[in-house]
């Protein structure tokens, strides 16, 4: 509660002080960065793993104790007074030994606490470090660690610069593998992306320019490859020509041929059936049936041309509430 009244006294003092003189203030959450932080969650996954072996352990020990418990108070009407206070003794061994094992892992300066200190000590060197630089180029007062006991009773989103801490710790990291070219384009990146936390409105405008740009290069992909199909299917028919040549000059059919053949037998044959059966039919019939057939290619081609034309109105449509949309979006 002290500390809450201390901090409560401390930013009021600061925020009025910061309306005369224009005080800058900004926090993290150490722990929302650590687990950001690639190396540190798998280095707690170990811990946390041998944490899990060191506890069934110890649940083992408990079992054993309890079962050593148990077989004495079956058995102690059977045993001799020295017996028991012999079985009694190891009982209490155990449980100390247990106790002190207890201590020793999980206990305030016990194995888990030593090594996660280990863990995130190096870590938490290397946010301080890029925290003072940020103050330093950014014009930063105060920077808080929201993850810390003094309590923080409500804080802006936008004075939140854990995200720059852990792009700046993943920068680190990379650098090290990074030409001296590759170098200068991610610093180009930073930069941008740094000048992006200032603004919000940037972030946003950067953000539909490259939804743009990706619609952009996906139309441009599309293109490329409807393109190839139609050059592969360009040269497929050439090759198919070239090889229908070849055969009729050698004297041999390709399967091809055999086929389309086959087929110019088949419809041959279903032409001369329909003939068949129309020269059955009475010049009366024959004329409705024609009549019939023209009227029904007479209302495709009416249906085709209404979906054509539904199909440029709603086009039409599609563009105009496009170009409405970017217009709001400039705006």
């Amino acid at each position: 509660m002290k500390k809450t009244v201390l901090l409560f006294l401390f930013l009021s003092t600061t925020i009025a002080f910061s309306q005369s003189r224009g005080i800058r203030i900004g926090f993290i959450d150490m722990e929302y960065i650590l687990e950001k932080v690639p190396n540190y969650a798998e280095a707690k996954n170990q811990l946390e793993i041998k944490a899990q072996k060191w506890k069934q352990e110890i649940e083992a020990k408990k079992n054993e104790i309890n079962k050593l418990k148990e077989d004495l108070k079956i058995e102690r009407p059977l045993l001799t007074k020295e017996l028991i206070e012999e079985r009694e003794e190891e009982i209490n061994y155990l449980e100390t030994e247990l106790l002190d094992y207890q201590q020793n892992r999980f206990g305030p300066k016990g194995d888990l606490i030593v090594q996660k200190s280990v863990l995130v000590k190096p870590i938490q060197d290397q946010v301080f470090t890029i925290v003072q630089d940020i103050a330093e180029q950014k014009k930063y007062d105060f920077i808080f660690d929201k993850s810390s006991d003094m309590t923080m009773l409500f804080a802006a989103q936008r004075y939140d610069i854990s995200d720059q801490v852990v792009r700046q710790l993943v920068r680190a990291e990379k650098r090290e593998q990074l030409t001296s070219k590759q170098l200068k384009e991610q610093e180009s990146r930073d930069a941008l992306e740094d000048m992006q936390d200032e603004n919000p409105e940037m972030a946003e405008r950067q953000k539909i320019l490259d939804e743009k740009k990706a619609a952009r290069e996906k139309l441009i992909e599309e293109r490329k490859a409807a393109y190839e199909a139609r050059k592969k299917e360009a040269a497929d028919k050439r090759q198919k020509l070239i090889d229908e040549r070849e055969a009729k000059k050698n004297g041999t059919l390709i399967e091809d041929d055999k086929k389309s053949t086959t087929d110019d037998k088949m419809t041959s044959t279903e032409e001369n059936k329909k003939n068949t059966s129309d020269e059955t039919l009475t010049p009366a019939e024959i004329r409705a049936k024609a009549l019939e057939e023209r009227n029904k290619k007479i209302e495709e081609r009416k249906k085709a041309a209404e979906d054509r034309r539904q199909q440029i109105l709603d086009e039409r449509e599609a563009a105009k509430k496009k170009k409405e949309d970017e217009n709001k979006t400039e705006e």
